[in-house]
């Protein structure tokens, strides 16, 4: 019989990792202090929490002491909330959030969790990768292992999404752009009934590419095609592709960064354009957040952030194979 997970015998079979992600809690705040950062808190209950096309939400209600009530969601990411502090001046910020996303539940993905954010003002791609570099070296053993994968952190990868998907996949992604059959033919693949761009390119994404990333050494995946920029600026050199990146470690896909489009104009329209898209699929939700992208036309500073999932990173910290190891009181489905 499955014990529950406030069992004193279950959560000892889980201290060895919580207390190596005690450890790891300390160590983070440790090297961004020591790197002139400030550690901020921002509200997990927001009148908008993105504009994200597939992330499903949780749905609560504020009342007032008048009566009056306003729906609110529990945050998928403070990205939005910590920028506005960008524009207020606030400087080099990190933040370890609580995060909320409906319906996930698996041994690297939990309904509720903690996100490590940080935002650079003055930082470009180089300078961003180079410092998570420093981060996880910080942080993490030479060696890590996690889910049978052992990875070496002596050497980190740079390949771009061009790159990885003529190397697995054969397929000239840029060449074929919002071609979903030029795409498929190039790949070899049947294009499946009703199946766009941007889902044959995830679909060739996690069949063919992701499973080589961030085995041996750990892999920085950048300059995603311009359709996948989500808030990252485009790439001067090449309009083409997105100033973005996404780094894998431990074959894990730990973390996610942009540098940051500080554009008012074309962000709203990237949000009306993902808007669209999502109440297509899901209906109706919340409003724009106009709040924000008044922040945005006030002027917020050039900067790169990133998204890390703490939890994925305590997993690899600790050599846990399932995220219910390393948090104190999993669901119990993922004890």
């Amino acid at each position: 019989m499955t014990l529950p997970v406030w069992h004193p015998e279950s959560l000892a079979a889980r201290q060895p990792f919580l207390r190596r992600r005690a450890a790891l809690t300390a160590a983070t705040r440790r090297f961004f202090d020591e790197r002139g950062y400030t550690e901020v808190e921002t509200p997990y209950a927001v009148p908008a929490p993105g504009e994200e096309v597939h992330l499903d939400t949780f749905r609560t209600e504020r009342r007032y002491p008048d009566g009056r009530a306003e729906p609110l969601w529990l945050h998928t990411s403070p990205e939005l909330a910590m920028k506005r502090l960008l524009v207020a001046g606030a400087g080099p910020i990190f933040q370890l959030a609580r995060v909320w996303r409906n319906g996930e539940g698996s041994a690297r993905h939990a309904p509720e969790f903690t996100m490590l954010e940080w935002y650079h003002p003055g930082a470009d791609m180089d300078t961003l990768i180079a410092e998570t570099t420093a981060l996880l070296r910080a942080v993490l053993p030479p060696v890590v292992t996690s889910a049978g994968v052992t990875t070496d952190l002596s050497r980190f990868e740079r390949l771009t999404v061009a790159e990885a998907f003529d190397r697995y996949a054969g397929a000239d992604v840029l060449a074929t752009a919002d071609d979903a059959p030029a795409l498929a033919a190039a790949a070899g693949v049947r294009l499946r009934d009703n199946e766009s761009w941007e889902d044959l390119f995830f679909r060739l994404l996690l069949d063919r590419i992701e499973p080589h990333l961030g085995r041996d050494h750990p892999t920085f995946l950048t300059h995603w095609p311009a359709a996948q920029a989500a808030l990252a600026r485009r790439c001067p050199d090449d309009p083409r592709v997105a100033e973005r990146f996404e780094l894998f470690v431990g074959g894990i896909e730990l973390a996610n960064a942009f540098v940051e489009l500080t554009d008012a104009a074309e962000q709203r329209a990237r949000f009306e354009d993902d808007r669209a898209r999502r109440h297509a699929l899901y209906g109706a939700d919340w409003a724009m957040d106009e709040d924000f992208l008044a922040a945005l036309a006030h002027g917020m500073p050039a900067s790169a952030g990133i998204a890390l999932g703490f939890d994925r990173l305590a997993m690899l910290a600790s050599g846990a194979d399932r995220i219910g190891q390393v948090l104190w009181l999993p669901p119990a489905d993922l004890a």
